[in-house]
């Protein structure tokens, strides 16, 4: 089931184009028990018309992100930060047993779907990076899943790896939504993720992968990021 944020409360979709409105609450998506009661209230409730416009669907939660997940982006960033000697970098973050993970930003800098990201006016290089994002309960169970776009300033971090937080968070720097997918069972390796860039009706870039090609499970990326850290409002990957 999908879960929707507007200013004035949650919808939680029962049909294509009806959903129930939930009372807003700061404590909804840290629930572990989110697909439960999502599913008594889609039961009990009387559907009506999902509204037009959503927020991005987070509350207080922090927002964190793993690098190099794919043989593709170790590639890519090898290449960029050859020229600074930071290349070797990333080979072993991609080879080691310890994944790269970092912070993202705070709710307050992230937007919605659809609304504007911005970029560094001290960078030259800027880029949306598509990611599939977990919604993860303060118990560390992977509750959902949504899109987001980390936006990256790609010639800070490739001129040395130190400067990536400079490069990764700054005022929206971070988009996400519409919806949530809530799912009682994780998604199975074999999902495959789409990706297409339109301008205009042109699509100028078209690709596709699945979770099975990821380096390192969700699960254990989730578990690595818990570790030795809490989370009491829960968080994003």
């Amino acid at each position: 089931m999908l879960l929707y944020r507007t200013t004035s409360e949650w919808w939680v979709e029962t049909a294509p184009g009806v959903g129930i409105p939930i009372p807003a609450a700061n404590s909804l998506t840290t629930r572990e028990d989110l697909f439960e009661y999502l599913e008594k209230v889609s039961r009990e409730g009387v559907s009506k018309p999902l509204p037009q416009e959503f927020l991005a669907p987070i509350e207080e939660q922090e927002v964190w992100a793993a690098g190099v997940t794919y043989f593709r982006s170790r590639a890519a960033r090898m290449a960029e930060s050859e020229s600074a000697g930071g290349g070797d970098f990333y080979d072993r973050v991609y080879s080691a047993e310890r994944p790269e993970l970092f912070f993202k930003t705070t709710a307050h800098r992230v937007v919605g779907s659809g609304a504007a990201v911005r970029i560094r006016r001290d960078s030259k290089w800027n880029v949306p990076e598509p990611e599939l994002t977990l919604l993860v309960s303060p118990g560390g169970k992977i509750l959902g899943y949504t899109v987001g776009n980390d936006m990256s300033s790609r010639d800070l971090e490739g001129a040395n790896p130190l400067y990536l937080p400079q490069a990764k968070t700054y005022d929206k720097c971070c988009a996400l939504g519409p919806g949530i997918l809530i799912r009682r069972d994780p998604l199975p390796s074999s999902t495959t993720i789409d990706l297409k860039i339109r301008r205009g009706p042109e699509t100028v870039f078209q690709s596709s992968t699945t979770l099975a090609e990821m380096k390192r499970g969700l699960e254990e990326l989730v578990g690595f990021l818990f570790r030795e850290s809490s989370f009491p409002k829960g968080c994003f990957l």
